[in-house]
């Protein structure tokens, strides 16, 4: 199988099987969204904040670092499991011994039990890394999709359940242990791996080199990314954190299925064609291309739409959280840009350098969450906009610099898929001028649903009506598919 071929095919399982995960996490979310309160939601955010930025700790990106190897024995992921579990079992500890600084800082009890239990996945995770990371570098991303959704149905019918018998944040928080721990055992039978002890410190430092500069950019990305969640946690209270998240999340859903999910395999075969800029130029420019043919939409549909289908889903008390979903949505555009801008440095050692990116982008969110915080959820999703701004910009200009390519190039890339998303708003905007003005609150439904259909009717038929040099053999598979035209 060709490296385009292998590329498209791991897209697919990946794309599909996060499709169909994330579609069940929204349904069960919807679920929850009406057992729960925002409270509720906004604890198990502050907690996960902490739990989240030591598991980049934990893992020391030395996953990364044998994903991206040209050799790797049975003995290296031995010892990559045994530095995790080691490094897992140190944190689980401190953080045993802090928590009741935790809750007394929060001003919340409850918090000291929710990050004594959390913590507890830094003793599964280690046994997921292991087998994940050996799939993840013979790029047998079917089986782990497979396992992804599978885990996510029995994680997600369990909080469910706990949340329906009046367990609150807790249903929250023992359903993802479940998920972890099922996922931990399931995927131990995928490979000929097994878990052992085996420390070796000389394969330490041949993988931590790499290891450390991904984890330092990860690091750094995660802090710019949660800063907002805390500070909004510190200064607004875990209501206000909870429907910031809640429209973030939202927000972000075209990301998790289908960008974040081809990030893997573009990054593999990037780094298997390391040594060739013209390919990593190719594949960089393709990368965009497609993620805004096929995100973008989305995440103008959701800005476009956010009130009626906040409250349609969720209910009205979550009304306010269309709020930040409205500002951060429009985003979008710049991680189709960023994110291949990211694999581009992983792949080619510069990932010290998106680690500096990241640390001023940090500090940017920071000053603006703390400035915007007084104007409630809206400043806070603006700082994090311009935060944004910056990070993707300075990224693309050091991946363009790493493949030698030119911002004209960026311009015809993205132009057919803005052309079409500028038809879409069109439509979306006629539609609105044409429903009755009171629609959106009196029949949220149907004013999505007549949206919806005429937004996608008009984006499908230019993608499929559109000359085919707008989008080359993209359009050509599907008209093909769909049998229109020769």
């Amino acid at each position: 199988m060709s490296l385009g071929q292998s590329i498209r095919s791991s897209s697919k399982w990946l794309v599909g099987s996060a499709l169909a995960g994330q579609g069940l996490q929204f349904a069960i979310g919807i679920v929850l969204a009406r057992l729960l309160v925002p409270a509720d939601f906004g604890m198990l955010v502050t907690v996960q904040m902490f739990t989240g930025f030591v598991g980049l700790v934990a893992s020391g990106g030395l996953g990364q670092a044998l994903i991206r190897a040209r050799d790797a024995t049975e003995r290296d992921f031995q010892v990559v499991f045994t530095t995790q579990i080691g490094i897992g079992v140190a944190i689980y500890l401190v953080f045993f011994l802090i928590a009741p600084w935790f809750a007394d800082w929060f001003g919340q009890l409850l918090y000291r039990e929710l990050l004594r239990v959390s913590a507890l996945t830094f003793l599964i995770r280690p046994f997921q890394n292991l087998h994940n990371i050996w799939l993840q570098r013979h790029m047998r991303f079917r089986e782990l999709s497979r396992l992804g959704v599978l885990t996510a149905f029995i994680a997600g019918c369990s909080s469910v359940a706990m949340a329906a018998g009046g367990f609150g944040v807790w249903s929250l928080v023992l359903s993802g242990l479940l998920g972890g721990t099922l996922s931990a055992l399931i995927v131990s039978r995928l490979t000929p791996l097994r878990a052992r002890l085996l420390f070796d410190a000389t394969i330490v430092r041949q993988h931590s080199a790499f290891g450390l500069k991904m984890t330092g950019n990860d690091l750094v990305g995660y802090l710019s990314s949660q800063t907002s969640n805390f500070i909004v946690t510190k200064m607004g209270g875990p209501v206000m954190v909870g429907l910031f998240n809640k429209g973030d999340s939202l927000a972000k859903l075209p990301f998790n299925i289908i960008s974040a999910q081809i990030y893997a395999p573009i990054f593999r075969a990037m780094s298997a064609e390391q040594d060739s800029a013209d390919r990593i130029h190719y594949l960089f420019h393709r990368a965009i291309s497609l993620l805004l043919l096929y995100t973008l939409p989305l995440y103008l549909g959701l800005a476009w739409l956010a009130e009626p289908l906040i409250v349609t889903l969720y209910g009205q008390k979550w009304a306010d959280a269309a709020i930040p979903l409205e500002i951060l949505a429009p985003l979008g555009l710049l991680y189709c840009i960023g994110h291949p801008a990211g694999a581009v440095l992983g792949a080619t050692n510069r990932a010290g350098r998106e680690a500096l990116v990241q640390t001023a982008a940090w500090g940017v969110v920071a000053i603006g969450c703390l400035i915007g915080v007084s104007h409630g959820l809206a400043g806070v999703a603006i700082a994090i906009a311009v935060s944004q701004l910056y990070s993707t910009s300075h990224m693309y200009l050091l991946a363009r610099k790493a493949v030698g390519a030119r911002t004209r190039e960026l311009l015809r890339t993205a132009a057919p898929a803005l052309l079409l998303n500028a038809l879409m708003l069109v439509a979306l905007w006629s539609v609105e001028r044409l429903l009755p003005a009171d629609m959106p609150k009196s029949s949220p439904v149907l004013y999505l649903m007549a949206s919806a259909g005429a937004g996608g009717l008009v984006y499908c038929a230019g993608f499929l009506l559109m000359p085919a040099r707008f989008f080359g053999d993209e359009s050509l598979r599907w008209r093909r598919m769909l049998r229109i035209g020769r």
